[in-house]
């Protein structure tokens, strides 16, 4: 079948021999026959040698590549392509894990589907689109879904709730079967999971092996978990042997699902209080000495535009914590906005602890497991950021 092409100017073709899987606006030389958001498209250099496939955006970002070898629409395109992601949770361990029925089986540019996100709930498959064209393909993904993992999904439940798809977008919807029990594990903990109504599709994953490493810190310490939503840090320290674990975020809704989490995995309520406030104003009130602080704030810049004022706030953030955290306290520090790099963010911490008047060491530096890979070509895919850093 064809499709409406897009040129690009001459030498612009150059990221996309690479294998860039994104194609910027301003590459572009011109357009062969109407183009709207979300369309297929081949992309050809200003001679017209074909070069990739993927779907037309609005905005600077104008077409992100899913394919350098045509799109022919078959059922058997989408489904190698989710094959392809499922075989390497298989090989990671992830596919029938009697300990993790949480985890992710499509990040986007890392798995070839850019604008594609496809968390695992126990038996439910959550779609969420982060681009139309994706949005638009979301039956075939979830057909190519079902084929794949067979008996292992029941149900697979499409967000709905970003940008993609416009005004029409619904709410949310299943696409096959029902909702399923929504109680999951992590290494062994319990969680609820609320992928119809929560944040991202109700988890956040990336944080997995952080959360579990956490733990080996833990045990017999005072822990403050700020940003804490649905309390993942919070339930592995207490697993360990934490004293005491104070969850400390904005929403009462995300307080809510921590206590519950807690509660779901046995643990007794004098280990465990929750705090709403601010994260900074609480660390600079210095109201209580710990000795393990969880930084894991959200993105504070999603463009280059903001990432100024970004790093400002991880300077405030990682200098009130670190004031404030016991002699020889632990401070876990993340960030995950894609226009921070690691040595940004590296350099804001150090600033932090310039400021602090501290002495630190750093005894690892922490990424997104490897259910989140980073396509070697697209190193934009390393968004998450974290530092264990002791501190004297």
């Amino acid at each position: 079948m064809k499709f409406s092409g897009i040129y690009l100017k001459q030498g612009k073709e150059q990221s996309v021999r690479r294998f860039h899987p994104w194609v910027f606006s301003g590459a572009i030389q011109r357009t062969e026959g109407q183009v709207h958001d979300g369309d297929v498209v081949d992309v050809f250099d200003h001679k017209g040698n074909y070069l990739a496939t993927g779907h037309a955006a609005d905005g600077s970002i104008a077409v992100r590549i899913f394919s350098m070898n045509g799109y022919d629409e078959s059922a058997s395109f989408w489904e190698n392509k989710i094959a392809n992601a499922y075989e390497l949770r298989k090989r990671i361990g992830l596919v029938g894990n009697h300990e993790t029925s949480i985890w992710r089986l499509v990040h986007g540019e890392g798995d070839g589907l850019p604008g594609l996100i496809v968390d695992v709930y126990g038996t439910t498959a959550v779609i969420q689109s982060h681009s139309s064209g994706m949005f638009l393909e979301r039956k075939n993904i979830a057909a190519a879904i079902v084929k794949v993992m067979g008996d292992q999904i029941t149900s697979v439940f499409d967000r709905g709730d970003g940008k993609a798809g416009g005004d029409s977008q619904p709410a949310g919807e299943y696409l096959y079967g029902k909702k399923d029990p929504d109680v999951c594990l992590e290494y062994g903990c319990r969680f609820r999971i609320d992928w119809e109504h929560g944040q991202k599709t109700g988890f956040f994953i990336d944080q997995r092996d952080n959360r579990r490493l956490l733990g080996e810190y833990s045990k017999g310490k005072k822990v403050l978990n700020t940003f804490c939503y649905t309390g993942g840090f919070s339930v592995q320290a207490l697993r360990a042997g934490a004293t005491l674990v104070h969850s400390l975020d904005s929403s009462q809704r995300a307080l809510d699902l921590a206590i519950e989490n807690v509660a779901l995995n046995g643990f007794e309520e004098n280990t465990h209080a929750v705090i709403k406030a601010d994260a900074v104003e609480y660390l600079r009130e210095k109201r209580e000495e710990y000795d393990v602080i969880v930084l894991d704030p959200p993105a504070f810049a999603k463009h280059l535009s903001a990432r100024h004022k970004a790093v400002q706030g991880y300077i405030r953030i990682n200098e009130a914590a670190l004031k404030q955290i016991k002699s020889g306290g632990i401070l876990f520090t993340f960030s995950c906005s894609q226009v921070v790099d690691k040595k940004l963010f590296r350099d804001s911490v150090m600033a932090a602890a310039i400021n602090a008047g501290r002495k630190v060491r750093i005894l690892h530096q922490l990424q997104q497991p490897p259910d989140h890979p980073v396509n070697i070509f697209h190193p934009e895919g390393e968004y998450l950021k974290g530092l264990v850093l002791e501190v004297e």
